[in-house]
């Protein structure tokens, strides 16, 4: 089955064949670091960060560029709030982004180009735009000619008249049109500066990427990625920016990631519902994190609350449970999957990487594998019965391990996520392990007195609490449910 990607150019899914096969080029725009990032980056990441990962999982050679906006209105304006110097500012945004995409388990791209890093590019392109007739210079400044480039608003579906209708009379009278856009802004006082054919500025912030990517994939490449805002008027400007540089399209695929709600509102710091990616990862496991998110179609938009990360944590405890008592049984967990799990795996995010229907299939596996783990139970361990089921357990189970990893799932150790898990389970309960121990010794020593009422009690009581009991030859060991 041939791999399907949603093309926002076209509005339609288009079968995937990059142009130098098995290679794909991918580039995603990545933050302008000037702030901590919230849940809304945290989704795009992971989106990303799970194409790239599928893409080498279905054997593509991926070079993936991911950018770093460090120059910025944004940067200049925070560096002055606090009295600081704006690189300041740009260097420690740019730490607390590693640090929270590598929290969440982000692979990193092969190349994280800065802007800062990149001005004679930037430089190059606009020269060629001006030579060509698209841009032009006005007081310092280097603006482009959006009426130039007859197919301007291909990507958002919008047309001149309709942006003329809207467009804000500016302040800034340099500009021959309203819709024009800077390509290069000149020099402020008390702004950082650049060099440049037109004097002392700094580019804009659309003309980077363009740049950028052009450098490290060529005129034109496969993929170009992020959030559903960057399609008007950043992605928009790209394909004008490039195109008429070059003459080249510049991008075979535009893919673009939905927005996150908050309990169905639109997240801003006004209305209390800002959530950083640090604040929630004090609260949930980072993988019940990418569940969460990954739980719906990356196109889709997706409400975020706390109830729904909770039901992702434990979904996720119970695929880790399986894996841990696997390897207990001795499963080679890197065996890798079935062909028929890997097929019907595949056939699934092959529809566009639809990540949700890929989970609900790992979901029938979880339960396929655990009813035959309680099929075992029921069996000799010698008898022929009990050797098929406990094959169909070990190599379902490595099956999950790595078509989850696929996803950026199950990246732990199993056996460590379940001992914190089970910890956790036993702290929601109000217990302890002294304490739990202490029940388990009353309820032997009510059995033993023949006070099976006392005995039943304490277990049901703890049954309650998603702690449960298991009277086995061995002694009395106790497991969690999470449910």
């Amino acid at each position: 089955m041939p791999l399907l990607i949603h093309n926002t150019l076209t509005q339609k899914k288009e079968e995937f064949i990059p142009l130098d096969p098995p290679n794909a080029r991918m580039y995603v725009c990545g933050v302008t670091v000037y702030d901590l990032c919230h849940i809304g980056h945290a989704r795009a990441g992971i989106v990303f960060d799970v194409i790239y990962r599928y893409l080498k999982f279905r054997g593509y050679n991926v070079f993936y560029v991911r950018n770093i906006t460090d120059i910025d209105d944004k940067i200049i304006n925070r560096a002055r709030e606090a009295g600081l110097a704006w690189s300041d500012v740009a260097q420690k945004y740019t730490a607390e982004f590693h640090a929270d995409m590598d929290a969440l388990g982000l692979l990193r791209p092969d190349s994280e180009p800065k802007a800062t890093g990149h001005l004679p590019e930037m430089i190059e392109m606009i020269e060629s735009l001006i030579k060509r007739g698209h841009a032009y210079e006005s007081d310092g400044s280097v603006y482009f000619v959006v009426k130039s480039f007859e197919s301007y608003g291909k990507l958002s579906k919008r047309n001149l008249d309709d942006l003329m209708a809207g467009a804000r009379v500016e302040v800034d009278e340099t500009k021959r049109d309203p819709l024009d856009f800077a390509l290069w802004k000149a020099a402020k006082p008390g702004e950082p500066t650049w060099d440049s054919p037109w004097g002392p500025g700094r580019p804009g912030w659309h003309i980077e990427c363009s740049a950028m990517s052009r450098k490290y994939l060529g005129e034109t490449f496969d993929i170009h990625g992020g959030g559903k805002d960057l399609v008007f008027p950043h992605h928009e400007n790209e394909i004008a920016q490039s195109e008429c540089s070059s003459g080249h399209t510049p991008v075979r695929y535009w893919m673009h990631n939905g927005f996150v709600t908050i309990n169905e509102e639109k997240m801003s710091k006004s209305l209390g519902n800002f959530f950083t990616i640090q604040d929630l990862l004090k609260l949930f496991h980072p993988e019940a994190i990418r569940l969460f998110l990954l739980s719906s179609h990356y196109r889709s938009p997706i409400d975020f609350s706390d109830q729904y990360v909770a039901e992702a944590y434990k979904s996720l405890a119970r695929f880790y449970d399986l894996l841990a008592r696997a390897g207990e049984m001795g499963a080679d967990l890197n065996a890798g999957a079935e062909p028929e799990a890997r097929e019907k795996f595949m056939e699934l995010m092959d529809d566009d990487f639809n990540t949700a229907t890929a989970i609900a299939f790992l979901n029938g596996e979880l339960r396929r594998l655990n009813q035959a783990r309680a099929d075992m139970e029921k069996m000799k361990k010698a008898s022929d019965d009990y050797k098929k089921a406990l094959s169909v357990f070990v190599k379902g189970s490595a099956g999950i391990k790595e078509l989850g990893g696929a996803l950026g799932l199950f990246c732990v150790n199993p056996a460590e996520f379940m001992e914190k898990a089970r910890g956790k389970k036993l702290e929601d309960a109000g217990l302890t392990q002294q304490s739990l121990t202490a029940m388990i010794e009353e309820r032997l020593k009510a059995r033993a007195a023949k006070d099976f009422k006392r005995a039943d009690e304490i277990r049901d009581g703890l049954a309650a609490k998603g702690v449960l009991l298991h009277d086995t030859p061995a002694g009395v060991t106790w497991s969690v449910r999470f449910e």
